[in-house]
């Protein structure tokens, strides 16, 4: 994955922590949601961000939620859908 897509999905996860009232940055193995952080609406949001701009596949049986917990597994997970 380009640092060009890091960067979109870190700039995507600030706006939704700074519309909860939360501090923008965050570490890319920090938690987001486990933490409390971020919501089950956040969720939600952030696969639809997932499924229309980097083309993850939603419907894999394989997927997990938990796979959207940390910056290092989201960018894992877009890898692993456009290799």
């Amino acid at each position: 994955m380009t640092s060009v897509n890091i960067d979109t999905v870190r700039n995507t996860i600030s706006q939704m922590l700074v519309a909860r009232d939360q501090d923008a940055s965050f570490e890319d193995s920090e938690s987001l949601f486990d933490s409390g952080r971020l919501d089950s609406i956040a969720a939600v949001s952030l696969l639809l961000t997932l499924e229309t701009d980097y083309g993850v596949d939603l419907s894999d049986p394989d997927f997990n939620v938990s796979q959207i917990d940390t910056l290092q597994e989201i960018s894992t997970l877009i890898a692993s859908q456009t290799a």
